[in-house]
């Protein structure tokens, strides 16, 4: 009987089961992440430490400073901006992406460009960095504009041995009209645009389409104050020319447009505002057979670079 016993305590007993482990580890985990992403991989640690190099590094000061970062949001947004050579460092891509006509050319073109990081990332991740706008898979980030110092514009003209013309806006809020001076101002060889560092607009997404590309050759500086920036130029021996509807000097009239100038353009509804206007050596209106009331900034601004480019021809 013992040995009996002994014989059947060498079977098997009931098994455990696995719980389902082993079918799960046969399941696929999705694509690998780049290694910018996998946890303890040397390319995330590089990464990491960079961030918080970043974090860690104070804002410059004295100079135009930076822009905050930007995220074009949509299918037809993100392939004009790739279209129009709006900066961007990463394309994001949701997972699983219906891939129509739109999506297929945003990720050629990222890859002509080259420089611009593709990430694939799940739906919800695309929610929480668009803050719930609709995305369509596609999210394209913008990074911060370098501004210049106001200084910097008349002094690149100076050391090329050129009369600096400059268009300084007042006012103006519209990326668009923004784009479109920097387009001018491009176009009739001025040398940059100064904005104010609050209540304008700034070099976004939006602008950089409007400038059709010339804003990656046209410096854009940001001012503290503008008017007192305008009195710093006026030290330098630029003459300050003011556009108002009720100027006291016709465009045609204005022989300072030979030389160096500040052309400050105002918002089209309130015009310059007023210690800005009494600043400006000149008030300079332009003339408007038609019977219009106003120009907006973008127009006005090209008008009067064109009779300055003119007169300097």
């Amino acid at each position: 009987m013992a040995a009996n016993n002994r014989r059947m305590s060498g079977k098997k007993g009931a098994q455990v089961g696995s719980g389902g482990q082993r079918r799960r580890g046969l399941e696929g985990k999705g694509p690998t992440p780049p290694a910018e992403m996998r946890k303890g991989h040397k390319k995330n640690r590089i990464a990491t430490a960079k961030t918080k190099q970043v974090q860690r590094r104070p804002a410059p000061r004295g100079r135009g400073g930076k822009s905050a970062s930007e995220m074009v949001v949509g299918r037809n947004p993100v392939v004009e901006a790739l279209r129009e050579g709006v900066p961007a460092t990463m394309l994001y891509v949701q997972q699983f992406i219906d891939n129509d006509e739109r999506v297929r050319e945003a990720l050629q073109l990222a890859a002509e460009r080259g420089g611009i990081h593709l990430m694939e990332a799940p739906r919800p991740e695309l929610d929480r960095m668009t803050n719930g706008l609709n995305h369509q898979g596609l999210v394209l980030q913008v990074p911060p504009y370098e501004y210049a110092h106001p200084e910097d514009l008349s002094a690149a003209a100076y050391d090329v041995g050129e009369d600096p013309l400059v268009v300084a806006l007042d006012g103006v809020t519209d990326p668009r009209n923004l784009g479109a001076v920097v387009r001018s101002v491009s176009a009739f060889g001025g040398h940059g645009v100064v904005v104010p560092e609050r209540r304008a607009a700034g070099m976004t997404a939006g602008a950089w389409k409007t400038s059709a590309g010339t804003a990656a050759r046209t410096p854009v500086a940001r001012a503290t104050n503008l008017t007192r920036t305008l009195e710093s130029y006026k030290k330098e021996g630029l003459v300050v020319v003011g556009l108002t509807a009720d100027g006291e000097v016709e465009l045609g009239d204005l022989e300072a447009l030979a030389g160096p100038v500040v052309i400050v353009v105002g918002s089209e509804g309130k015009g310059l505002s007023r210690l800005v206007g009494e600043t400006c050596d000149f008030r300079v209106r332009i003339p408007m057979p038609g019977g219009a009331e106003s120009l907006n900034a973008g127009v006005a601004a090209g008008v009067v670079l064109y009779e300055a480019a003119r007169r300097r021809g």
